[in-house]
């Protein structure tokens, strides 16, 4: 047993977490998200469990890059849909939360999105049931 490892965090994505290096990037995927069909190394499975809460139980494990601009990417609303995702701004709390800046977020059109995320090291396939709600992360270093 470990202490203070959030129980939402399996061992194989904790594993996977220690395992990744200074720019490899994780995909937090939502109910909706292909992750199965994705090019990354790894899909790890954490089904029932929303985006929020296991996004900001990662942060407290997992330096942000901050050799880059915007770190962080999330999906763009698809033009003409009118959905707005609350989930988002949701985020925003988290990753102040845990110091990154609003301003380390970029928005990438949806197939764009898909591009990105095959070339993650690791998709994280949740129940997140809010629209939109996909999120990469870019590690960082320590120290």
């Amino acid at each position: 047993m470990l202490k203070k490892i959030s129980p939402l965090i399996s061992p194989e994505l904790l594993k996977i977490l220690a395992e990744m290096g200074h720019g490899d990037v994780i995909a937090f995927g939502d109910a909706n998200f292909p992750a199965e069909s994705s090019k990354a190394s790894y899909v790890v499975r954490a089904d029932g469990i929303p985006i929020p809460a296991l996004l900001d139980a990662v942060l407290e494990l997992f330096p942000i890059d901050t050799f880059v601009t915007q770190p962080v990417k999330l999906m763009q609303v698809v033009p003409g849909d009118d959905y707005v995702p609350e989930v988002v701004e949701e985020y925003k709390k988290i990753l102040a939360k845990h110091d990154v800046d609003e301003d380390k977020i970029e928005y990438l059109e949806r197939f764009d999105f898909y591009g990105h995320t095959d070339t993650a090291y690791c998709v994280v396939a949740t129940g997140e049931t809010a629209r939109y709600a996909n999120i990469t992360l870019k590690k960082g270093v320590i120290g």
